[in-house]
Formats: C-alpha cells, structure tokens, sequence
C-alpha cells in the first residue's frame, strides 16, 4: 500500500482565519484576467484529460473564474463550480453568459467540499486545488465526491518550473505560512501527488507540460503585470509597504526571474504537471 501524506489542523479558529486571509488575498487584482489572458489554453487540455463531454457530472475544484468549468459546460457536461473566494465565482458566472455556458457555480471549500459521496464522473482542478493549504485533506475530498471508475485531473506548477520559481524567489519576502500549510508547487511533484491520491486510484498518469506565454516583452513587464493582477503577488508586496529596499529588491529579482524565463523568440514556457486518474 502506497503511503499517504498526513496533516492535521489543531487549531480550527486558526484555520478559519486561514481560509479567510486566503479569500482575500485572491479577490486581489485580477485574477481571472490572469486565467483568460495568460493561461485559457490549459482549460481546455483538462477537459480532453479527463474526457468530459455530454451527460458528465463535473466538478471543478477551486475553480476561480471557470478556465476548466466554462469549456467543460461547453462540451455539454453538467458543471459545479466550486471555490473559496465569491469575487472569482462573481467574475465566471459573468465569462460563462458571456459565453452562452450554463453551469452552476457555488462558495466551497475544497478541503471541505458539501456534496455527496460519489456525486460526480469527474473532478477537476486547473492550477487551484495546488493552493490549499492541507493537501491531503482536498485529495481525500476529492476522491470522495468522484464516484468509482470516475475521473480526476489536475494541472499545477511545478516547483522547478517558472511559476514555482517565481514562488521560490518570492518566499524570503512574504509572510511564513502558518503551521501545517503545504507549498503549492508540492502539487506539481510526481512523488508528492502518488502519495496523496495513495492505493484510492488506478491508471494514475503523470505528463509534464508547457503553456506557452506570449504576452510579455520583457522581465520588468511580467512583474508590473503580476504585481497588479496576481493576488499572491500583491500580498508579498502589501507586506513589504514599510521597507522600500526590500521591495525594491523583490522587484529586481523578479524582473530578472522574468528576463531569464524569455526565450529567444520572445515566449516563455511555463511547466505544469497534468495529472489523470480513476478512482478505484
């Protein structure tokens, strides 16, 4: 038997103010500019991964503006989208009319998920579950709301890959994660995901992707646009409002991540892992 990840939460008032400071922190900026600016390719690979189409029952786990849920409605499936933060909710069921996709979208806590038992054929997630911060608990909760044989598809960051890097170079400037909080890029590790999903799956496969980014011309553009859009990145600089010299450092570093990560033809590419599985 393939050994899980534990954690525990020993303080539930903690872990409220938690998921609070995690809501807010992506109604931040512009997320779901981000998802349909920079990323609207990597819904669509889910939805051919985990092979929904007419009649499936999905979910898609912390799912932000919808970047899986509105092409998975789409295809013809029967969507929930779920996520913590209201304002990403708000902002999908605005794409997906615009759109002409009819889903329902719902308030959830992923590590807390308020369906039933093998409510649904699939489960996905497009670089959101990655950052709850009790992984094993959104793993179990995912397999218990896919049915047996249903299944589960992920894309996150890898920590080797750009995103995780850009994670990595903004640690030493952001605020500690409490006790018991898991790093995202965890997510994008093959070892790490084997361990969380356990003996619970079958034909579990691992593919490491690129989205290619096309949008920026330089590494400073890059850091101007996450610094206004991304809310993981606002937080890190609301944080460092007293010290000039230490945003002003983060600011080099990250121009310089960006500058790094162009290729020649002026794109970059961003790894990811795609997970699939079925439930046993």
């Amino acid at each position: 038997m393939t050994q899980q990840v534990t954690t525990t939460v020993q303080d539930p008032a903690a872990d409220r103010e938690l998921k609070a400071r995690h809501r807010g922190m992506w109604a931040l900026g512009d997320y779901p500019a981000v998802a349909s600016e920079i990323i609207p390719s990597m819904g669509p690979v889910l939805v051919a991964a985990a092979a929904i189409g007419p009649g499936t029952r999905v979910l898609d786990v912390a799912a932000g503006s919808g970047n899986v849920a509105v092409p998975a409605a789409l295809a013809g499936a029967e969507v929930v989208a779920s996520d913590l933060t209201p304002d990403l909710l708000a902002a999908g069921r605005r794409a997906a009319e615009a759109a002409g996709a009819q889903l329902a979208w719902q308030e959830a806590d992923v590590e807390a998920l308020p369906y039933a038992d093998g409510r649904f054929d699939a489960v996905v997630s497009c670089v959101g579950i990655m950052f709850a911060p009790h992984h094993q608990r959104a793993a179990d909760e995912v397999l218990r709301v896919t049915r047996p044989g249903g299944r589960i598809a992920f894309a996150s960051w890898t920590p080797q890959g750009f995103i995780g890097q850009m994670f990595a170079t903004m640690k030493p400037y952001a605020a500690p994660p409490p006790p018991g909080a898991q790093p995202p890029p965890l997510w994008g590790s093959e070892d790490h995901v084997r361990a969380l999903l356990g003996d619970r799956v079958t034909d579990l496969t691992f593919e490491r992707r690129d989205v290619v980014v096309d949008r920026f011309d330089t590494g400073a553009e890059f850091r101007d646009y996450f610094k206004d859009n991304y809310g993981p990145t606002i937080a890190a600089y609301r944080g460092l409002a007293g010290s000039r010299d230490r945003a002003a450092a983060l600011d080099g570093e990250l121009a310089a991540l960006g500058d790094r990560g162009l290729d020649a033809d002026g794109t970059m590419r961003w790894e990811y892992l795609l997970v699939t599985a079925r439930k046993r």
